[in-house]
Parts: structure tokens; sequence; C-alpha cells
């Protein structure tokens, strides 16, 4: 029976749960250490690359965003005022980590979207060496940059 007599900052801490959260800790790490060696613990990119594009993304007066091919210049796309939440908030990041890296092409460097043979598609900074899988954020998010990619086949 506890002895209730005593605040409860004085009662020695039960040892049960104490072990049972060690023993957790400890698998998971030898888990986590075990994934690593054997190579389970990443995916293995052997993919081709099927389509890709490098573009350059200006911000418009009207709050939208011009989506540009860097290659000629030509517009791709606009990100109209309001849109395109997730495509605006990972160009955000990847901005912010050219400016916090001192990088000197800045906006005008292009960022680099692929699209592999196993279907996924991502997205680079050549300038950071960031490296998006854009899967990561779910079908819908990635399709916002896979619209961007040229058609199999066809023209840019």
């Amino acid at each position: 029976m506890p002895d209730i007599s005593r605040p409860l900052y004085e009662r020695p801490f039960p040892r049960g749960p104490l072990l049972g959260a060690g023993v957790l800790v400890a698998v998971a790490l030898l888990l986590a250490g075990a994934g690593r060696i054997v190579g389970t613990g990443s995916a293995s990119v052997t993919a081709a690359p099927v389509a890709a594009r490098d573009l350059r993304f200006e911000d418009r007066a009207d709050g939208g965003v011009s989506i540009l091919d860097a290659r000629d210049g030509r517009q791709v796309d606009v990100a109209e005022a309001g849109t395109n939440g997730f495509m605006r908030a990972t160009l955000r990041g990847l901005a912010r980590e050219r400016r916090l890296r001192g990088v000197e092409a800045g906006a005008s460097a292009p960022f680099r979207v692929t699209a592999w043979a196993d279907g996924r598609v991502t997205l680079d900074d050549p300038a950071t060496g960031r490296h998006v899988e854009l899967e990561a954020f779910g079908q819908t998010n990635e399709a916002a940059f896979a619209r961007l990619l040229p058609a199999p086949g066809g023209a840019p």
C-alpha cells in the first residue's frame, strides 16, 4: 500500500513504467540503426528521369506568380493570386534557403522539376543542392508541379 502521508515529490517513481520506457527507446534505436546498416531506412533512387524542366518563378504586380521556362524565358503558366498555396510555400522555403546561404543568383537561378520513370516528381534547387520529394506531400501537391513538365513525347 502506498504511503499517502508523504508528499508526492518525496515518493519514488514506479520502476515498471520507467523500465518499460527505457526498453522501448532502446528497441527503437536498435531498429533504426539496423535499418541504416541494411539499407531499408531510405528508398534508393534507381529510376531514370522521363521529363525535366528548369523553371524560374517571378512575382507579378497583381499578386500572381509567372512560371517561366528558364531555357527560353517563355511563360509556362501563371499561379494566380490566392491559388497554389503548396507551390508558393515550397518555393518560399527554397528562396529563404538561398538568402540564408547568400546565393548570388538569387531569384534568377532556376529550379528543376523532374518526373521519374517510377512515377515520382521531384523539385531541386541546383543553387543550394536542396532536393524535395514531392510525393511526400500527397498527390494533389505533387501534381501542382507535375503539370509544369512538358508532355511526354510532346513539345515542352
